[in-house]
């Protein structure tokens, strides 16, 4: 008698998983804002970040405080590196702080690539010099990607219930319109090489919410220009100025030195006097 093959059984079907259903939420509660406050030197732009809802704690890097002697001080953060300024951050004793200013991310940048420069070499494993030596256009990646951790420290903050205010100085630039001819405008002075890759100051447009720019009034006339010295503080993207606001949508006047929060408190809650 011939024994028969015993065939396997046929495969079972994967029992099916049972997937859990999607979860809604309700939007979470206002946390703090982060805020970009820009525009020429001397404008008033560090005098504005003191009235933040307080207490405020200042990252002095332009070391502006001694010269404006506010009545009112903050409490400064001393730090003398990029690193430095992460590690503070990322540290415990901020209970109580309400608002956070970097002044100014100018500066915050230039120290991100001092610290860059000292800690990553070139691809031969040469020290860099500046940023250039890491070959075309690499060096602006390397900036990017050194400076971008900053934002993501304030951003633990900000849902920490914090507002975060990162001042910087202005730079006239050429704006590429893809439906006519460019045009300069102003927009803060952070890296953004010409092909927008790895550009600083594109990914802090983003990033903020409320991204000002403070003027002087300025009239011409005859191809002269004329003004009184007076300011205003522009929240809307405007030929002459980056800006961007998610509260706040005219431009406010600004007639004389900011004494009280009211004019910051404009800014966060969007309602001008």
């Amino acid at each position: 008698m011939t024994n028969k093959a015993t065939l396997p059984p046929p495969p079972q079907a994967a029992p099916q998983v049972q997937k859990a259903a999607v979860q809604f939420s309700k939007p979470k509660a206002a946390t703090g804002q982060r805020i970009v406050i820009y525009g020429p030197g001397g404008i008033g732009k560090t005098s504005l970040a003191l009235t933040a809802p307080g207490p405020v704690a200042f990252f002095d890097l332009d070391d502006s405080l001694p010269a404006l002697q506010p009545g009112n001080a903050p409490s400064v953060v001393e730090v003398d590196n990029f690193q430095q300024m992460r590690d503070a951050l990322n540290a415990p004793g901020w209970d109580g702080i309400q608002t956070i200013v970097i002044d100014s991310g100018t500066k915050a940048e230039e120290m991100a690539l001092a610290h860059m420069l000292a800690t990553l070499k070139t691809e031969k494993g040469r020290q860099a010099s500046s940023i250039e030596d890491y070959g075309y256009g690499k060096g602006y990646s390397h900036l990017f990607e050194t400076f971008m951790p900053l934002l993501s420290d304030l951003d633990a903050h900000r849902k920490a219930g914090r507002h975060v205010v990162m001042i910087c100085h202005d730079c006239p630039t050429t704006c590429p319109n893809p439906m006519g001819d460019d045009w300069l405008r102003y927009e803060p002075r952070l890296q953004s090489p010409n092909s927008g890759k790895a550009s600083i100051r594109l990914r802090v447009r983003e990033w903020c919410d409320s991204m000002i720019f403070i003027g002087y009034d300025v009239a011409v006339k005859d191809g002269k220009g004329q003004g009184s010295g007076t300011r205003t503080l522009y929240p809307i993207e405007l030929p002459h100025c980056m800006a961007k606001s998610r509260t706040l949508r005219e431009p406010v006047p600004i007639y004389e030195e900011p004494k009280d929060s009211s004019l910051f408190e404009c800014i966060i809650n969007g309602v001008a006097d």
